[in-house]
């Protein structure tokens, strides 16, 4: 059975190596700034693990905090030896379910090599299975075209004119205006 549990600063400390693997550079948030955002209560580093064993499977680093009401899905991850095994799936549902009483959860999908469609159609092929649309909204990350998801929940999932907002609002407890000028772009279409 899985179970979650927040992670603190040891394990932040563990697992950003994960993050460092599953996400490109030009996406990845400073450690030092997640510590800080951690210590505040912006972010929650989450690992889910089996309950039986204790083994740890998966990870999601989520940005909770902002003046909107919604969360952000930072870092998502299952450990390579547990994929496909449905940890992703029960993983996703217990995150779903943490998040039941907010506005609604934000999740970025980007891709850095603009040839590799078929990663990009599965991942928003698998998010999608949990209510998450598109929002309508040119996105970069790291300078690549990327997608941003919305499952609404209590919201509503037309947030697209103050996307940028939110995503700065989420952003700015974690990066200075400048870096986040550097990684992040939208723009209304």
């Amino acid at each position: 059975m899985l179970n979650i549990r927040k992670g603190g600063h040891r394990d932040l400390e563990r697992w950003y190596n994960m993050f460092e693997v599953d996400f490109d550079e030009r996406e990845l948030l400073p450690k030092l700034g997640l510590h800080t955002a951690i210590s505040k209560g912006d972010a929650e580093l989450l690992i889910l693990y089996d309950e039986d064993s204790k083994l740890e499977l998966a990870y999601a680093l989520v940005l909770c905090r902002n003046v909107y009401g919604y969360v952000l899905l930072k870092y998502f991850g299952v450990l390579p030896w547990y994929r496909g095994k449905g940890v992703g799936l029960q993983a996703m549902r217990m995150l779903n379910k943490r998040y039941a009483e907010t506005q609604g959860i934000l999740a970025e999908i980007s891709v850095f090599d603009p040839e590799d469609t078929e990663t990009r159609r599965k991942l928003n092929k698998y998010f999608s299975r949990f209510g998450y649309e598109p929002l309508n909204c040119g996105y970069r990350l790291g300078g690549a075209e990327a997608d941003l998801l919305i499952k609404p929940i209590k919201g509503t999932a037309e947030i697209a004119p103050v996307a940028d907002r939110v995503i700065r609002d989420f952003y700015s407890r974690v990066i200075g205006p400048t870096k986040f000028a550097r990684m992040v772009e939208i723009r209304v279409k």
